[in-house]
């Protein structure tokens, strides 16, 4: 599925391991009613760098509709919806921007997206006005907010009243929509945002389930897409020998590509995007099961660097 004015150019991708089951199963009984696919959110965090523009990768423990290496994201939460200080778009624009008619919908995605960013991160898209963010991030102080947060222990929204802060929803950008493939156990309906990484915060895994995370330059990993260095890296058993697109997700890999050609982080994140909505299609090419998605063929990388 792709919503866009644009023709599409069709790519082909292969399923990863966990993926496989499934999607044999899929082609074994007959196609079913898909599962409902949950809200996500996933956070593009960016920076400039000496080799382009860098991006926040980190290892996603156990089935991830995300991928095995993703950037920070998840699921959208019930408590996402509880009263927050806000600032930047209102939701009603940010719905408008998303392509969406439900602001509630797209609320609940924007600070789903802040919220996960700071759980995986220590990335805090927070401040008390629009012109500051909090500095720091990475004391233990924080990373016990994190971990109460992530384990529903404590609230975020309570997290930041209690520190008088706001949700900085003005320092996201929406990216693109992706969808899992019908086949799949669980599923996500995935919206992706851009954000510049703050200059006085630095991002860290979290303490208690945090295997590998940094910064890498989007070139030199889509580069050395057919090698196996990036799973080498991180050093798990479902990542070792493993190639970047055995590793990602095709929504992942897309993303990674248009960085790798942006011109610098803001070119990146003020391009003008169309809202597009993407879903994997599983498909059967000599012998072998691979997923088949529609991509607009014009480089949003390319039109980046000629703004």
């Amino acid at each position: 599925m792709l919503n866009s004015s644009k023709p599409a150019a069709k790519r082909l991708f292969p399923l990863l391991p966990d993926q496989m089951d499934a999607a044999q199963a899929w082609i074994d009984f007959g196609a079913r009613t898909p599962s409902k696919p949950r809200y996500a959110s996933s956070v593009v965090l960016l920076k400039d760098g000496p080799a382009g523009l860098q991006t926040y990768l980190s290892y996603r423990r156990g089935v991830s509709p995300l991928g095995i290496v993703a950037f920070p994201g998840g699921s959208v939460e019930t408590t996402d919806d509880d009263a927050v200080d806000w600032l930047g778009p209102t939701p009603a624009v940010w719905a408008r921007s998303m392509g969406l008619t439900d602001e509630v919908v797209a609320r609940r995605h924007v600070v789903a997206a802040i919220r996960e960013t700071f759980e995986e991160t220590g990335i805090l898209l927070a401040g008390p006005d629009l012109s500051s963010l909090i500095e720091g991030g990475q004391s233990p102080e924080w990373m016990k907010a994190r971990e109460a947060i992530a384990s529903q222990d404590a609230s975020f929204v309570d997290m930041l009243r209690k520190r008088g802060l706001a949700l900085r929803t003005d320092l996201l950008k929406p990216l693109v929509n992706w969808i899992s493939p019908d086949f799949a156990h669980r599923r996500f309906n995935t919206r992706y945002f851009g954000a510049a990484a703050p200059v006085n915060q630095e991002p860290s895994p979290l303490s208690s389930k945090g295997v590998w995370g940094r910064w890498v330059a989007a070139s030199e990993v889509v580069a050395g897409r057919q090698d196996t260095a990036l799973g080498d890296e991180i050093g798990q058993p479902n990542t070792v020998g493993r190639t970047l697109e055995e590793l990602t997700v095709p929504g992942c890999e897309i993303i990674l590509e248009k960085i790798a050609a942006a011109r610098g982080c803001i070119a990146y994140l003020n391009h003008k995007r169309p809202v597009v909505a993407y879903q994997p299609r599983l498909v059967e090419q000599d012998g072998a099961l691979l997923l088949e998605v529609d991509v607009a063929p014009a480089s949003e990388g390319a039109a980046c660097r000629e703004r």
